[in-house]
């Protein structure tokens, strides 16, 4: 079956070179359109969706909000931000809120194509180490997790391996699979199961909420480890 693919964004124009793009794709389809997060999240009630691409600065509804309560609901498609500035806020926000990464709006068709491809598979769009660069710019001026969330976020860190954990941090700290397993002498395909068990026993759906959750914990900091 085609990637079944929703286009969320205030700018006509915008959406039908999207779709001209996605429809020349065999294995893509452009199943819906919306202008704003309400619009969007009213189609997706009756239209199934495999990905989002979700603008974020919006009227009525921004993309934000409408990531947050997408990705709310069970079975949810991934959704990838598009945003118009590297390093915005917005996109930071939109990652805490459940985005699965985000891209520049005036990305090569063929990082787009790419983009949606794996997020459809169940990757992250985004390398760990630009969410990284994200992270440290946006984290320190946003409130952490509530007392009861981070205590529950604790929780959860406790369940993991010390070598998960130290998978985790590396992670967290922008290195690919490649890369970990050259640092703690381990096989990429090992390193590639560590990674697979820590996003189930925390309940994630990629690597860029990995790299998130750690620095909502404290696991790592803004210009360093915590």
């Amino acid at each position: 079956m085609p990637i079944r693919v929703m286009l969320v964004d205030d700018q006509a124009l915008l959406r039908t070179g999207f779709r001209m793009v996605l429809d020349a794709q065999p294995d893509m389809e452009v199943v819906a359109e919306a202008g704003d997060g309400e619009e969007a999240l009213r189609l997706l009630a009756g239209a199934r969706a495999d990905v989002v691409l979700m603008d974020v600065r919006m009227p009525r509804m921004d993309g934000v909000e409408a990531t947050r309560r997408v990705c709310a609901e069970p079975g949810a498609p991934k959704v990838l931000i598009l945003t118009t500035f590297d390093l915005d806020e917005y996109a930071f926000t939109a990652l805490r809120a459940g985005a699965s990464g985000f891209m520049l709006k005036d990305v090569p068709p063929g990082d787009l194509l790419a983009a949606i491809r794996a997020v459809h598979s169940g990757d992250a769009v985004v390398a760990p180490s630009t969410t990284r660069r994200l992270l440290d710019r946006f984290a320190p001026m946003l409130p952490g997790l509530p007392d009861e969330r981070s205590r529950t976020r604790d929780e959860e860190l406790s369940r993991l391996t010390t070598r998960e954990r130290e998978v985790m941090v590396l992670v967290a700290q922008g290195l690919s699979n490649g890369e970990i397993a050259a640092r703690l002498v381990l096989s990429e395909a090992t390193v590639k199961t560590h990674v697979g068990r820590i996003l189930t026993k925390l309940g994630l759906r990629d690597r860029v909420q990995v790299v998130v959750l750690a620095y909502e914990t404290g696991l790592v900091r803004a210009g360093g480890l915590g």
